[in-house]
């Protein structure tokens, strides 16, 4: 592999000494020019001394491989975009951690960091996702027994949407793929597949006979042996869920991508130049470093603090500032088997770790008081937080614990380092955004009820922007916006409690939640830090977790928080849940999508299907008054300093150029 200096001037910077930064190398592979930045790409390898208290925390360090010096070596990707000009760099690392290897920088370049010439920066850090262009990823060691041995481990997978009569299906598609746990034998007798109707069903076993790990696409049943895949005799059904268990071996020590995620921060934060003399291009440019990360991402943001990693070997800081987003869990990464990309399905681990910032004593599930900043408290490492969700995440990825615990009685108090604004009505994410109106018999993509366009961006733009007017001139952002219990803005997830109307033709909430189930996963799982090994799959359950959602208005729409332009002039109810029209789960809810029930147009058209809410004409009379209704709600929130007057502009635009009662 050619090394190509980071700098062309590589004598500049030369009077700083090498930091220890555990980056032993990096290397560009790619260099181009975009706008008036520099985009560079290629991989950096890195070395972790096991015996470190902050590495020594990542599970099975300690059984992987070492080099001559006793250290465990990985080597990992990254994206770095900085100002061509380097006098004119910002002062500020804006880092965008990849949602299963798909970086910000490589889809669209963040506006916030451009236009205040800011360094960006990627990198891998989920070590089961194979190599692959445009993909950030990180290689790590196999874990062994002392002896040189195979570890083994049980693992699971569930199959489900299967098209009807397939008789192969792949453990490694979808969100929880099995990239890496292979079979420790092929011998079905020594494994097991079952199958049911519904996740709360009789689990229904099938004969070691009547299925392989094998492919029939091609042979017919046994087929050809496929450690990756399960071949059914007879085929599989649609309307039925698959649940294989069964004795992996070799585990990868995955936890290594938090500190690979550290040390690439602190290299180009701290460093010079690397131990090969390649130069640091940020050396000596930067004063803050920033950390963003979205649903998966985010998630990892939580992790990483938890388990103590925004300290580095020479303890200091690594983040100033975080935003995790639409983040309801910690990632499960740092215990052995972990399978990353899960997303919080039936017996998938994530919210088993503290949930909250402030200590909290979890009596519910018999923990002591914990919370996800204590290790950084005690260093004096900890960020400055800005947390940022939406409806979804209370429906599908069980958000509520994290604000009222998990006996659901008391909201936990924040520390002064958290600011928490909620969007209500929005889908995982944010919709597409738009006035457009839509029809009560429309359908979304895969989904019963048409798609939520209520959007996000517009509002992130705007807290991105604080958290880093936060860090750098320590303007504190706006206070937090959330709903809480001591206002009586939570209830229990059905329309009674909600609040939520009847509506003629329309689903109700109720069951639709995404139920949050304590688990015991065997005497080796450290749950707090979501660390360990697990050794009873499927895991036992103990316990339900009560959950809360927010409340609504008489339209259905949710209160409290930050409601968007569109929430605030609303052409229906937004929706955080929606129902999967068709599969396994038809009729409950469908994955993380928001839906949307559209209101009528006319008063005559909502007495035909005995709609209780205005329809559009009683309640906006006008285009105009409709148009004047955004400019009111967009005007307000820029006061507020949750929407930027870009935005605000654009928005009363769009509304004045819509369909809206035209």
């Amino acid at each position: 592999m050619k090394m190509f200096p980071i700098m062309v001037a590589a004598g500049l910077f030369a009077y700083l000494q090498p930091a220890h930064a555990r980056v032993m190398r990096a290397v560009v592979e790619h260099s181009e020019t975009v706008g008036a930045y520099v985009k560079q790409t290629g991989h950096f390898f890195g070395e972790l001394d096991p015996n470190l208290p902050m590495n020594a925390i990542i599970n099975d360090i300690r059984l992987a491989p070492r080099n001559g010096r006793g250290r465990v070596e990985y080597s990992a990707t990254f994206t770095l975009m900085y100002p061509s000009d380097v006098t004119k760099i910002g002062g500020v690392l804006m880092y965008e951690v990849p949602n299963r290897g798909n970086s910000p920088l490589n889809a669209r370049i963040p506006e916030d960091g451009l236009s205040a010439g800011y360094a960006m920066l990627s990198s891998g850090w989920q070590g089961d996702l194979s190599p692959q262009a445009n993909l950030e990823t990180l290689t790590v060691p196999v874990a062994k027994n002392a002896d040189g041995s195979a570890i083994t481990g049980p693992v699971m997978a569930s199959l489900m949407n299967l098209p009807a009569g397939s008789t192969t299906a792949s453990l490694m598609n979808g969100y929880a793929a099995l990239r890496y746990q292979r079979p420790a034998t092929l011998d079905t007798p020594k494994a097991q597949l079952t199958r049911q109707f519904s996740d709360d069903g009789e689990a229904i076993p099938i004969a070691a006979k009547d299925w392989a790990f094998a492919d029939c696409s091609k042979t017919p049943f046994p087929g050809e042996p496929d450690a990756t895949k399960i071949c059914l005799r007879g085929g599989f059904q649609s309307d039925q869920m698959y649940r294989v268990v069964y004795t992996a071996k070799d585990p990868l020590v995955l936890g290594i991508g938090a500190a690979a995620t550290r040390d690439i921060i602190s290299f180009f934060r701290y460093a010079s130049r690397d131990d090969l003399g390649t130069v640091n291009p940020l050396a000596g440019k930067l004063r803050y470093s920033v950390g963003f990360g979205t649903s998966q991402s985010g998630n990892f943001i939580k992790s990483f603090l938890n388990l103590g990693f925004n300290q580095d070997e020479e303890k200091r800081i690594v983040w100033d500032g975080v935003n995790p987003n639409i983040a309801a869990r910690q990632t499960p990464l740092n215990f052995r088997f972990a399978i990353p990309g899960g997303a919080a399905s039936l017996y998938e681990p994530g919210s088993e770790g503290v949930l909250w910032w402030s200590d909290y004593p979890d009596q519910e599930r018999g923990r002591p008081p914990a919370g996800l900043l204590d290790r950084c408290t005690a260093t004096k490492t900890c960020p400055k937080i800005v947390e940022t969700f939406g409806a979804t995440e209370f429906w599908g990825l069980r958000m509520s614990p994290g604000l009222v615990g998990t006996r659901a009685d008391a909201d936990i108090p924040l520390p002064t380092s958290v600011r928490r604004y909620y969007f209500p009505g929005v889908t995982h994410g944010g919709g597409r955004g738009g006035f457009q109106v839509i029809a009560r018999d429309a359908i979304g993509r895969g989904c019963a009820l048409p798609d939520n366009p209520n959007s996000t961006a517009e509002a992130m733009r705007a807290l991105r922007r604080a958290l880093i007017d936060w860090v750098v001139k320590n303007v504190a952002p706006p206070d937090s916006k959330y709903p809480m219990l001591a206002r009586g803005e939570l209830a229990f997830p059905v329309h009674t409690a909600m609040g939520f109307p009847v509506i003629p033709g329309a689903p109700l909430p109720d069951n639709l939640i995404n139920t949050f189930f304590d688990y015991d996963l065997g005497p080796g799982f450290l749950y707090n830090d979501l660390s360990g090994e697990i050794s009873m799959e499927p895991p036992l359950v103990k316990r339900t977790i009560p959950m809360l959602v927010p409340k609504t208005d008489a339209d259905g729409n949710e209160v409290g928080g930050i409601p968007s332009v569109l929430h605030q002039a609303p052409l229906g109810t937004y929706l955080g849940w929606n129902i999967a029209a068709s599969g396994y789960l038809k009729g409950r809810g469908c994955g993380f999508s928001g839906g949307m029930i559209p209101f009528a147009r006319t008063k005559t058209e909502r007495e035909m299907t005995g709609d209780p809410r205005p329809s559009l004409e009683e309640r906006y009379g006008t285009h105009e008054n409709y148009v004047a209704k955004v400019k009111a709600a967009a005007a307000q929130l820029v006061r507020e300093r949750f929407l930027l007057q870009d935005d605000a502009d654009r928005l009363v635009r769009e509304a004045d150029a819509s369909g809206v009662l035209k």
